[in-house]
């Protein structure tokens, strides 16, 4: 009886060993590999309105997320836009967020709280800036846009700060030489559609849903932009996160009448803080660049998110976790 529960004991013992060596050796091939337990919790990406691009994009980053980490609650939450992202990143309500490179710039030369902790995932696609105007309209450029009602965006949105810009390269001060309403863009189709705009800027990807929704029921045009340029750049360093670029004549067709449309562009940036997990921030950047396929298909903006160009994330350095992924994926 002793004998057999000696033997019974030590078959025990020599199990729970090579349990043990099996689960080392498995720790160290981990580590070996560079791998690292997958992220959980939930995290929050603060995103736009909901008819902008924004918006979509987080919707669909959250499918994704599902399948890539099902482990992460991804929650989404509303903005006014790229401003109002960067203010709800630093007061904690959100871990990751979308906010346009000027943005992020002006955000910090304002010394904003919390504006030394921002950091980036990847650049992601570029807004392109579009005047929208009832396809009667005598505009033909910005500044003859005096003395009309313009829509410009929320105060906290990127979209009314490239606008302020916009019109002063244009030689119009936005408070005196234009009636300046501040909204967003779930609004202002609505108001032109009414005849209580006379025209709105925006900046979004392309296309944006509510434009492309108004395009389809109201006559609209699209009104150049490309004049601006040289005078947009001679406001200084900030405006140094601006390129020319032209939407596409299929962007919006039928408010280009088959042509393509001069205009400014800027990047967008997956932005997080320097609090933010890495193994989290890490495995959210993977799914950002692997996903572009299957959100492209419906954002179309999205196609142009590219590991080469990812990250270029200027003037914001690269978060720990989002730099290991982009190390790892080094030939």
């Amino acid at each position: 009886m002793v004998t057999a529960l000696s033997r019974t004991g030590r078959r025990a013992f020599q199990a729970t060993v090579a349990a043990l060596v099996a689960l080392g050796l498995g720790l160290w091939w981990l580590l070996a590999m560079g791998g690292e337990p997958s992220p959980r919790g939930q995290v929050t990406l603060a995103t736009g309105v909901p008819t902008g691009v924004y918006a979509r994009y987080g919707e669909l980053l959250k499918q994704d997320l599902a399948h890539d980490l099902p482990d992460v609650d991804l929650r989404l939450a509303r903005s006014e836009g790229s401003i109002d992202n960067l203010r709800q990143l630093v007061a904690g309500r959100a871990e990751f967020t979308i906010a346009t490179a000027d943005a992020v710039a002006e955000y910090q030369v304002r010394g904003e709280s919390g504006a030394d902790r921002l950091r980036a995932c990847a650049r992601l696609y570029d807004d392109y800036m579009q005047l929208v105007v009832p396809k009667k309209s005598a505009v033909r450029s910005t500044k003859d846009l005096r003395r009309l009602r313009v829509g410009v965006g929320a105060d906290s949105s990127g979209v009314q700060l490239i606008t302020r810009r916009l019109l002063e390269a244009a030689g119009l001060d936005f408070d005196k030489d234009i009636e300046p309403v501040r909204v967003g863009i779930d609004e202002m189709p609505k108001l032109l559609e009414q005849h209580k705009l006379d025209a709105f800027f925006w900046s979004g990807g392309l296309p944006t849903t509510a434009v492309q929704r108004l395009v389809q029921r109201f006559p609209v045009r699209l009104v150049q932009l490309g004049d601006l340029g040289p005078a947009l750049h001679r406001q200084g360093e900030r405006t140094r996160y601006y390129r020319a670029a032209v939407m596409p004549a299929d962007a919006y067709p039928l408010a280009q009448d088959g042509q393509g449309v001069k205009t400014i562009a800027v990047a967008n940036l997956l932005v997080t803080t320097d609090r933010e997990d890495a193994a989290m921030t890490q495995g959210i950047t993977r799914t950002v660049i692997d996903s572009r396929d299957s959100i492209g298909r419906q954002v179309h903006a999205a196609q142009k998110v590219d590991l080469r160009t990812a990250v270029f994330t200027d003037p914001l350095k690269l978060h720990e976790g989002a730099r290991r992924y982009y190390v790892s994926q080094k030939p």
